[in-house]
């Protein structure tokens, strides 16, 4: 065990005290020596969180679209209005030249179908067939196909257990009739198949990723106990974010697919913070300081660039509430809690842990990987890089940033939608609903005009309702046949309306113009005392890009804004928070840009496992964004901070760029290739935006640890100089984030003007060490400050 206690370090001249170490330090210093209540505190907590998520658990607060169609499913919704799931029964010959009029066989397994729903006590109603004049729009143009529609009938949150029995009955059909196919699918059973895949896909992630994590740890610490600590941090930051989020959802609008955003997050930034934080701490005790030292030190490097990053990432998720979409705002209610609990659990947890552990840390020593050296020295191969980079920065930065807008080119092009099905193209349901879509062309979801006020049947509404037929013919764009029904007991009234096109492309959004913009305030807008609104499929998506176009800018700005406050105060310049900013922008670029390559374009789809529909998920650019701004900011604030430690040490700019960036490759590089790896996991799911996430911020995080690492902040920082570390005097009031004069750091002048006097570039010839002689406090029961040498390559 390590005693480490949070009390003042006698300094050898009393009329000189030592100075307060900053908050960051102190918290570990305290979690050291109060461990067991620190490890008692957070088992506690997650034991917890885990009782009440189980205990107090509901279904989460509804999530609305954005803009109209948002309003009207809130109306229906306060108004008890639940529309039963729509079914369709497919009846088709498998031989040509058959029609449904001509085969026996075809009627009888239709009227079978009926007969079959109808047997089924409660659980079809409103069923429609194809016989009669009534049913004709059931019967294929070619005659080769036949539809039996019907609702599920029960209770709506049960509609996923009910139509198993329809499809049961429809199965038994099928049984009967083999020269034909009888299939069924609709709203209720792809619901009911994609809950099923998302908890599959949500159990194959989480037993996944821990696994493969597990794995690369091991190869980085060669032992297991050190291995198993990132898992620890990661896997109970999840848990208790989870179960928190269960216990409080009834109050906030969270998605089905939170828990998988909190899952990808959480065990990205666990892993990141910790692994920083455990790489610095046991190279400082290989260079022969003490636990205690080697934990102070730690503390006071890395765990004070986790804080900065992980506010960064937290202010970039916030920038989604700036939405007013709940999607969005679910998302960030679920994301935003697991990255503070990561930072909280590294500045406590951890060095509680190692306190405990002590020499244990380094038990459980695997053959091969266990003759590790625990020092990560500097990586060769990227000083050669940095060097040349160094030598030639605008070379090198010009030829990675046109490789960088190159691979971002695409997004130019890319086109925002949904996939009518987001399921993968193999099930047995999507497949139907894709012969239905072939047998059944021109028959687009209708707008759905939802209707309240005082004088639903009056007069007047009827004959609005009539001259919205009459409009409708004319203008070509809206098409008969016009339905209305009262709802909620006359309460309110909802207006069916088939636009023209097929729901997604340009003719139905012209529709959908013509109809809330010109028919609507000229027909059903005259009559006195009512209100409306238009929703459906087609406003929908119309809605979406609305919002997304009004609001985008925005976040991006705040976002951007508030992060760059944040560098501000960590790093003391006013051009390296601009710098990162910039690359940060140019690797999103290309994640998107690849992601419209991908799948806006249909590349790669076999590999991947999907099938292009055209367009990239609604809301995956803009998530995209928000959480990549954040995440690449990890490498910049560690990278830098390691920069800027060595500049502090009295080296030049060149050098301490060129030392920070190959002393740091080794955790640098360790961290990215685990992050990738978690993400790549998702690549692999069945949900096709969720594959669009895992792609990009995979790609996104290997770019930025490759070419923008590599590359372009030593290129950037090179071309400025001196002038990385330009403060305005003005600005000197402003409180530091990564303060100065702590361990492993000594403080150095900034530059107060833009045009510093000339500072003459050099560069040993071959590698060099950078001395930098810092005073570290050095807690009790050592009795005065001694001085040590800052570590090399250590992050």
């Amino acid at each position: 065990m390590v005693d480490v206690r949070d009390k003042a370090v006698p300094d050898a001249d009393a009329s000189h005290p030592a100075p307060k170490r900053p908050v960051v330090e102190r918290i570990a210093c305290w979690s050291a020596g109060h461990r067991l209540i620190v490890l008692a505190a957070w088992l506690l907590g997650v034991g917890l969180a885990v009782f009440v998520g189980q205990v107090a658990g509901a279904p989460s607060k509804p999530q609305y679209d954005p803009g109209q169609t948002g309003q009207a499913e809130h109306t229906l919704n306060q108004l008890g209005v639940v529309t039963p799931p729509a079914e369709s029964v497919l009846i088709q010959e498998r031989l040509p030249g058959a029609t449904f009029n001509s085969d026996l066989s075809m009627q009888q397994a239709t009227q079978a179908v009926v007969t079959a729903l109808r047997h089924l006590p409660g659980a079809a109603e409103d069923i429609t067939t194809p016989f009669g004049p009534a049913g004709r729009a059931l019967i294929s143009p070619d005659g080769r196909s036949a539809l039996v529609t019907f609702r599920v009938a029960g209770p709506h949150d049960v509609a996923d257990t009910t139509v198993a029995e329809d499809l049961a009955a429809v199965s038994r059909v099928q049984a009967r009739f083999p020269n034909l196919l009888v299939a069924e699918a609709g709203s209720a059973s792809t619901d009911a198949v994609g809950n099923n895949l998302m908890n599959s896909d949500f159990h194959k992630a989480e037993f996944t990723s821990v696994p493969i994590t597990l794995a690369l740890l091991l190869i980085v610490f060669g032992a297991l106990i050190a291995a198993g600590i990132p898992i620890l941090l990661a896997g109970t930051s999840v848990i208790a974010t989870i179960s928190v989020l269960a216990a409080v959802g009834r109050w906030l609008p969270l998605g089905q697919s939170t828990s998988e955003l909190v899952l990808i997050l959480g065990m990205a930034v666990g892993v990141d913070y910790s692994l920083f934080y455990l790489r610095r701490e046991r190279e400082e005790r290989a260079k022969g300081k003490s636990f205690a030292d080697a934990l102070q030190i730690a503390a006071a490097t890395s765990g004070r660039a986790i804080v900065v990053s992980g506010l960064t990432v937290m202010i970039s998720l916030a920038g989604l509430f700036l939405t007013g979409i709940d999607l969005f705002t679910g998302m960030a209610y679920g994301t935003i809690p697991v990255v503070g609990i990561a930072v909280a659990a590294s500045l406590t947890l951890l060095p509680a842990l190692l306190s405990l552990l002590g020499k244990w840390a380094d038990r459980g020593r695997l053959p091969v990987l266990g003759r590790r050296q625990t020092a990560a020295r500097p990586s060769r191969l990227w000083e050669k890089v940095v060097r040349q980079v160094v030598r030639h920065p605008l070379r090198w930065g010009a030829a990675a940033v046109l490789t960088l807008i190159v691979i971002a080119s695409p997004v130019v092009g890319m086109r925002i939608g949904s996939p009518p099905i987001d399921l993968p193209n193999n099930l047995p349901s999507v497949q139907t609903l894709d012969r239905i879509s072939a047998a059944f062309p021109g028959r687009p979801a209708p707008a759905e005009v939802v209707i309240t006020g005082q004088n639903l049947t009056s007069r007047a509404m009827r004959s609005a309702v009539t001259a919205l037929e009459g409009r409708s013919s004319a203008t070509g764009q809206l098409q008969p046949p016009i339905t209305a029904a009262t709802v909620a007991g006359g309460r309110a009234l909802i207006v069916q309306v088939p636009l023209a096109g097929d729901g997604s492309d340009p003719v139905s959004v012209a529709a959908l113009r013509t109809l809330r913009n010109k028919v609507l305030p000229a027909t059903i807008g005259r009559v006195p005392g009512v209100t409306y609104v238009v929703g459906g499929y087609t406003a929908a998506a119309a809605d979406w890009s609305s919002v997304l176009d009004a609001r985008t800018p925005i976040v991006l700005a705040v976002a951007a804004a508030l992060a760059f406050i944040v560098l501000l105060m960590a790093f003391r310049s006013l051009t390296l928070p601009i710098v990162s900013i910039g690359l940060n922008l140019l690797s999103v670029g290309a994640a998107c840009g690849l992601m419209v390559w991908v799948f806006q374009d249909g590349n790669l789809q076999g590999l991947l496992g999907f099938t292009s529909y055209g367009a990239v998920s609604q809301w995956v650019p803009l998530f995209t964004f928000v959480l990549l701004f954040g995440l690449s900011m990890d490498y910049h604030v560690f990278i830098l901070s390691r920069i800027r430690e060595r500049r502090a040490g009295g080296a030049t700019t060149p050098e301490a760029i060129i030392g920070g960036i190959a002393g740091s490759a080794g955790v640098v590089t360790s961290a990215a290739v685990i992050m990738v790896a978690v993400f790549s996991i998702f690549a692999t799911l069945s949900f096709i935006d969720v594959k669009m996430l895992g792609v990009g911020l995979a790609f996104a995080v290997l770019i930025d640890a490759t070419l923008v690492r590599g590359i372009l902040v030593p290129a950037a920082m090179t071309a400025l100089g001196e002038r990385c570390w330009y403060l305005p005097r003005g600005l000197a009031w402003l409180p530091t984030l990564m303060a100065e004069g702590g361990a492993g750091e000594r403080s150095f002048p900034t530059t107060s003007t833009w045009w510093p006097r000339p500072v003459r570039r050099t560069l040993a010839p071959r590698p060099a060490a950078v001395p930098l002689a810092v005073a570290v406090p050095v807690p009790v029961p050592v009795p005065a400050v001694k001085a040590v040498a800052a570590p090399e390559g250590a992050d």
